[in-house]
């Protein structure tokens, strides 16, 4: 524990910052398989293959709600815990660590049950039609049974991760990828499970992943390890509050999928299906732009929250000035291979022209903004980690915002396929206004926080304000 102490505390930033962010960034992109994986063989089962991949589509947003309530944990433990751990508050962050696992726990209870009851109404309220409706149904039904596994395996992963142990993370998705991969082909096409075979088989996937995070965390080698620490309110509390920011983030993306499927269902005609079934191919080649700068954003959480805590905000900036090089550069790349790629992606999930023409034209205009993203994601993410949660979910919610009016205005005034410009116009609009943001508030809340007298943050209590917020 002292070597990870003083690896987040001493250790040169820029290294720092590619020794947890590169293992984050390329789980992340392990991680896209679960989705586009699924996604690629359900495109390809003979005679449905279109419509079983727009059912998929339609339980997208299932997908992110639970990762947003996972999300509610990690994100809010993962900051706290590395908190404490730079305050050398070891006993207040094992009892974050423990209390982050009992409410996993409960959260996966509260969510599968009302949801499996409640599908039908939830499905066509994604979007579903009757003749997509046996596939959605399938995947639903199959992934919400699995809810606690996916909960567990992304809530501790990010425990894990700020921690500083991005390589144990990155395994633990691998081991899930891997397992994923070897069972959508012999669940799918072998025993003829179809689209509820591809669910099976995430499930299956996030199981293996979630032994592996706790096998790591009950065994003792983690810096901060599960132990048998009572139920504590106050934590579970303190924990939501942190982790509300980037929960409610998350979730704000699921309205927005559920607003992108209704409004091509309802401005769509006749090709509401086909088209629903090409965003979904879109948002697949997305997921392969957020997830791996998440995984940068995430992974060097632990630097920002561990040297916040402990006072040393010139590591803090110099740290997040990287960061932020670095996002710049992944996202630099990722928007030349929209331009390049679009069409050979395509392919890979349909053999339709007709898709794939359509599909590729959605990518190119959907990453048109792309690059903003490399202003937005540390500076949401980066606040986040350090527990100052507000200025982290108000401009988040800036952009999100303004896509929303996008999805919901440019159908209606143009077509269905005009929503699609609604991504671009609030990813530029948003580095405008969250970058101008940065350049003022950062260095004054960096101020405040080198006046603090770093001695009064010795208890080990959770505080309601004082720790995570700057008034």
């Amino acid at each position: 524990m002292e070597q990870q102490e003083s690896i987040l505390g001493t250790a040169p930033e820029g290294k720092l910052v590619l020794q947890l962010a590169l293992p984050a960034m390329l789980a992340q992109f392990v991680n896209i398989l679960y989705s586009v994986v699924d996604r690629v063989y359900v495109g390809h089962i003979a005679g449905v293959g279109e419509l079983s991949l727009a059912g998929v589509g339609v339980c997208a947003p299932v997908v992110t709600m639970i990762t947003a309530f996972a999300a509610l944990v990690g994100f809010g433990g993962g900051p706290l815990m590395s908190i404490r751990m730079g305050r050398r508050d070891m006993e207040g962050a094992r009892q974050i660590v423990a209390n982050s696992f009992y409410l996993l726990l409960a959260i996966s209870v509260l969510v599968t049950v009302p949801a499996l009851v409640l599908k039908k109404p939830i499905l066509f309220a994604f979007g579903a039609s009757e003749q997509l409706w046996p596939y959605a149904n399938a995947y639903f039904t199959t992934y919400v049974s699995g809810t606690v596994f996916a909960l567990i395996s992304y809530g501790l992963n990010q425990i894990v991760m700020s921690q500083g142990f991005a390589g144990v993370a990155m395994r633990s998705v691998i081991v899930g990828a891997a397992v994923n991969i070897v069972l959508d082909p012999v669940f799918i096409f072998l025993l003829h499970m179809g689209v509820r075979g591809a669910a099976l088989a995430t499930v299956v996937s996030q199981a293996c992943s979630a032994v592996y995070t706790l096998r790591f965390l009950f065994g003792g080698r983690a810096a901060v390890g599960i132990t048998k620490c009572p139920l504590h309110a106050g934590w579970m509390r303190r924990i939501a509050q942190v982790g509300l920011s980037p929960a409610l983030i998350i979730g704000l993306d699921n309205v927005l999928l559920i607003s992108v499927n209704v409004m091509l269902r309802r401005f769509g005609g006749g090709e509401s299906d086909m088209l629903i079934a090409c965003a979904a191919i879109m948002q697949s080649f997305m997921l392969i732009v957020t997830m791996p700068l998440g995984g940068i954003t995430a992974g060097t959480q632990a630097i920002l929250g561990y040297n916040y805590g402990a006072g040393r905000v010139d590591r803090v900036v110099r740290a997040e000035k990287r960061i932020m090089l670095l996002c710049f550069a992944f996202v630099l790349v990722m928007f030349l291979l929209a331009r390049l790629v679009a069409e050979p992606f395509a392919r890979i999930f349909t053999t339709d022209p007709v898709y794939i023409e359509q599909a590729a034209w959605m990518i190119r205009t959907y990453t048109l903004g792309i690059i903003g993203l490399a202003i937005q994601y540390p500076f949401v993410d980066g606040f986040t980690g350090m527990g100052l949660v507000k200025w982290g979910l108000t401009f988040s919610m800036l952009r999100k915002t303004v896509y929303l009016v996008g999805v919901v205005v440019l159908p209606a005034a143009f077509s269905a396929t005009a929503l699609f410009y609604a991504e671009p116009i609030s990813d530029i609009l948003a580095a405008v206004v969250s970058g101008i943001a940065f350049l003022l508030l950062f260095p004054k809340l960096m101020r405040k926080r080198k006046e603090k007298d770093a001695g009064s943050f010795g208890d080990s209590a959770p505080r309601q304000q004082e720790d995570f917020a700057v008034k």
